[in-house]
Formats: C-alpha cells, structure tokens, sequence
C-alpha cells in the first residue's frame, strides 16, 4: 500500500515537471520567436512568374475592379495573389460594399495595390468605398504591410 501511495505521488512530480518543463519552453519560445512576416514575395518580379505561381496553385488571379461593378479581366485590373486575400476581398465587397452601394450610402468605388521593391504580388490592397459614407478596408498580404497591423 505504502509503495502505491509513493509511485502515486512520483507519477504526480513527474506530471507536475513536465507539465513545468512545457509550460516554461512555450514561455520561452514566445518571447523569442522572431515575428513572423508571412510568405515572401519579393522574388517574384515579373508576371510570368506570377503566372507560374498560379499554375502551382500558390497564387490566384484578382480583379481589383470586381465584374459586379463593370470590371473587366485585362492585366490593367488584375493582380497575382495568394488565395485567402481573394476570399477576404471577395467577402468584402459582397458583404459591405455591394450593400452600402445598393442602399446608395457610396457611389465611388477603388481597391488599390500596393507594392514592394520590384515584386508583381502586393503587399497590400486597399478598398475603399465612399461618397457619400466613407469605407475604407486594408487587406495585408506579406511584407511591410504585416508589421502595419
């Protein structure tokens, strides 16, 4: 009985140290990770790497000027970009713009690229939409744009 109550109380100091050990390395770990800035672009500087990217599944291509609001798919008005940026403009647009614009709230409407260094993919998409409310989104994508938020 006497053994069973000790090996009790050492699986229990020994629970209690590794649950220390991991609790103090995750500790450890956050305070020192480097943050992190997301995918890395800059190496993609010219569309037919883009384009090469999109075959690879690792971009998709993005009309800033939606086709619900007159835009046409030419390279004027599309950008290379990674497919969860697709989704939250996509989201946007249906979930806030499209009804701001339905209830005559903004007649005006813009979603600007913004780019690093020589890289096509941008680092950041800007959407706005006003006259007469004023909206205004900022979708991060990789690089600066991520030490921003």
């Amino acid at each position: 009985m006497a053994g069973a109550v000790m090996a009790g109380s050492g699986w229990k100091a020994v629970v209690s140290a590794v649950s220390y050990l991991a609790n103090r390395e995750m500790a450890v770990g956050w305070f020192s990770k480097k943050k992190n800035d997301g995918p890395d672009y800059n190496s993609v500087n010219s569309m037919a790497e883009a384009q090469r990217l999109v075959d690879q599944g690792e971009l998709v291509p993005l009309l800033l000027l939606p086709k619900e609001f007159g835009g046409e798919a030419i390279a004027e008005n599309t950008v290379y970009v990674p497919s969860f940026v697709a989704d939250l403009k996509h989201g946007t647009d249906r979930d806030v713009v499209f009804p701001l614009a339905a209830d005559g709230k903004v007649t005006r409407y813009s979603a600007q690229p913004e780019y690093e260094g020589k890289s096509v993919v941008p680092v950041a998409i800007r959407i706005s939409a006003t006259e007469p409310a004023n909206f205004v989104r900022d979708i991060a994508i990789w690089g600066g744009a991520l030490k921003r938020i």
